[in-house]
């Protein structure tokens, strides 16, 4: 059995692990128990009543969030020299088309977001089985492939994330970092709950959100109270 450090004992000391809080409670817990040195994320945990095994129970959406990530988002754009231009203008860190896909097939992958047109899928999609695991692989569906590739980078570097419930109904995605204002926190948490709310399937039966946790980088999670929440 793996024994209790003595910094997790104490973290553990600072709040009662079976009780459920109120947001903004529970996000001055979180920014209590992070002991990290580094500025950690806030992540947020939703556990939903559906069956990801079925396609009509599939939950994936987009946000914006209001106050942005904190991370510097690394984009790349694969796009026709006429598309160049505007990518670059919108502040993508990398632009081109087949001296990266030379670049990736090679093993690069030094990037957090794939942006690319129609027209150059085509090229893109063979390296699906190189981007699809490391989760790069560009999608209409979260927007990175599009003709507007430079609003697109600029939605991308404002905040914009996509998520989708894994296989154990879980949906999980990073919000913000913990040196952020509680109530930049706050805002960004309830945008995230309130998309999840709306794409809630039509064939999901019973409870759809299930559990909701907050937790930051290498800490406990802290057990959020849905009845807290005025949407």
């Amino acid at each position: 059995m793996a024994k209790t450090t003595k910094k997790r004992k104490e973290v553990l000391a600072k709040y009662d692990k079976n009780q459920t809080f109120g947001l903004p409670e529970a996000i001055k817990i979180v920014k209590q128990i992070t002991t990290t040195k580094f500025d950690a994320s806030v992540d947020l945990d939703v556990r939903l009543g559906v069956d990801p095994r079925k396609a009509n129970q599939m939950v994936r959406g987009i946000v914006v969030l209001p106050h942005g990530t904190g991370k510097v988002i690394r984009v790349l754009v694969l796009c026709t020299p006429d598309k160049e231009d505007e990518a670059k203008a919108a502040g993508a860190d990398y632009v081109g088309l087949d001296d990266y896909i030379q670049k990736i097939k090679e093993g690069w992958t030094d990037v957090d977001v794939i942006i690319t047109s129609p027209n150059v899928m085509p090229k893109v999609g063979a390296l699906g089985k190189i981007l699809g695991p490391r989760g790069l692989m560009p999608n209409p569906k979260t927007g990175t492939v599009t003709m507007e590739v430079g609003k697109a980078v600029t939605e991308v570097k404002a905040g914009k994330i996509d998520f989708k419930v894994d296989k154990y109904g879980i949906v999980h995605t990073s919000i913000a970092k913990v040196s952020f204002d509680d109530q930049k926190i706050i805002e960004n948490a309830k945008e995230v709950l309130q998309t999840i709310i709306k794409l809630k399937p039509s064939a999901a039966k019973g409870t759809y959100i299930k559990s909701i946790f907050v937790s930051s980088t290498m800490s406990p999670g802290v057990r959020i109270e849905q009845k807290t929440f005025a949407f």
